[in-house]
């Protein structure tokens, strides 16, 4: 059962992350072929692989725009949990991509050591490199705000990568100011930025690929809700046997609970109702109860 309140939130939720979806994309063509064209003009594979990890930020934010509009719709016959999980996938997609331009950039990185290739820097990498930095963190921070209000995980993984970009361009700025003293600064940094893009491409699938396959309800959670069985029931019903299943918009929670062996069913039904409607009204969560008889737990 869905409150309109839910409804409302999914909706604002969708609205707030196709808004940062489309800042990402604009702002990230700019930046592309800004750097595009000063790796293009200094040969540097590093500015150049920093520019195409820039741009690859569009497609994840194509795949944020997507995957808000797919998990904010309505529960329907086929998808009667909703369709939640829809930017748990988007969050994987973006995770994939970033493995394989990272695999690209290592491939790059090598081929230019082994070509003893150097790059010819100059104050436009430097500029460039700088505006990108200042302009990353500030569509990480930017998509951050959104994953906070919002708690998508795509919008999430979308900022990480946008931090990620941010890092591998302070990165770039370390290797263009070092270059005129090691001429494989360059093919060494295009390494280094895809193992930044490889351990952000980690994280994500790993944290978006634990939620999707099922995750066990922390500490926090259980002891939220056992304090509200025994609140609504009178007496201690000792909760246990949690599962959570987590589909994003809905959730839903089965546990069981101990009663008294000689309380009738509809003694026993009043009880488990009246755990359900304050757990929903409390937390927001649909729960289904198995009663147990007391009389079975030994001393």
């Amino acid at each position: 059962m869905q409150t309109n309140n839910t409804i409302d939130s999914r909706f604002e939720n969708q609205k707030l992350a196709q808004t940062e979806g489309w800042v990402s994309i604009v702002f990230n063509i700019l930046l592309f072929a800004l750097k595009y064209w000063a790796g293009v003009v200094t040969g540097s594979v590093a500015i150049i692989a920093d520019a195409w990890h820039t741009l690859s930020d569009s497609l994840s934010s194509v795949f944020v725009i997507v995957g808000a509009k797919v998990s904010s719709r309505p529960a329907d016959k086929d998808h009667p949990f909703g369709h939640g999980r829809a930017e748990l996938i988007s969050s994987i997609l973006i995770g994939s991509l970033l493995g394989v331009i990272a695999y690209s950039f290592v491939i790059e990185g090598i081929a230019a050591l082994r070509e003893h290739k150097q790059a010819n820097f100059g104050l436009l990498a430097i500029v460039v490199t700088v505006v990108s930095i200042i302009a990353k963190e500030g569509l990480a921070q930017y998509a951050f705000w959104i994953a906070r209000r919002t708690n998508m995980q795509s919008v999430k993984a979308d900022a990480w990568h946008h931090r990620s970009d941010a890092i591998s361009s302070v990165v770039v700025l370390a290797g263009i100011l070092l270059s005129r003293y090691f001429w494989w600064m360059d093919g060494v940094l295009g390494i280094v930025v895809a193992i930044l893009i490889f351990h952000a491409a980690y994280t994500i699938i790993r944290s978006s690929g634990s939620s999707l396959m099922g995750e066990k309800p922390d500490q926090d959670f259980i002891k939220e809700v056992k304090q509200i069985c025994n609140e609504s029931a009178g007496f201690n019903v000792v909760p246990h046997h949690f599962h959570l299943h987590n589909y994003i918009y809905h959730k839903e929670l089965t546990f069981h609970i101990f009663l008294q062996g000689n309380m009738t069913i509809n003694e026993g039904h009043e009880v488990a109702n009246r755990i359900e409607c304050a757990i929903l009204n409390k937390l927001g969560v649909e729960s289904t109860i198995h009663i147990e008889p007391k009389k079975e737990v030994n001393s």
